[in-house]
């Protein structure tokens, strides 16, 4: 296994307070999230699905800091997706604020030439993501 790194990071124009609770909002994911419906499945468990089944993945993750309304950081536990993950959400003002979507992953020596399409194609989806995110926050 290699660690391999991702992150993206935004600045919305709405209300800290409430995009956390929309990136917390685990049923909601659908609405902003590319192609993912994730769920709560325990007091410190999620599991998201992301494709259009039955091509795609099942992510299982485990809350390991929760610290609203500025960062929650999670351990991928599944089959396919291992490492960690985060947001975190820094207010600039009242009405404005930066997102920061990061993510250290466990790839396979064999999945190694694709990183770089695998990288390029999560970063743009989840900027695309993230300013869905903004515009579902300012409604």
């Amino acid at each position: 296994m290699s660690l391999r790194y991702a992150a993206v990071a935004v600045e919305l124009d709405a209300p800290a307070e409430d995009v956390f609770a929309l990136i917390t909002d685990w049923p909601r994911h659908h609405e902003w999230m590319f192609m993912t419906d994730a769920r709560q499945t325990g007091p410190d468990m999620i599991e998201a699905y992301t494709g259009i089944r039955p091509f795609g993945f099942l992510d299982t993750m485990t809350i390991t800091e929760w610290e609203p309304p500025h960062r929650v950081r999670v351990e991928h536990t599944g089959a396919i997706v291992r490492g960690e993950g985060a947001f975190r959400v820094r207010p600039l003002g009242p009405r404005w604020c930066r997102v920061v979507w990061a993510e250290r992953v466990e790839v396979p020596r064999w999945a190694l030439p694709g990183w770089p399409v695998v990288h390029a194609a999560t970063v743009l989806l989840v900027r695309r993501s993230l300013v869905r995110l903004g515009e579902l926050a300012q409604r």
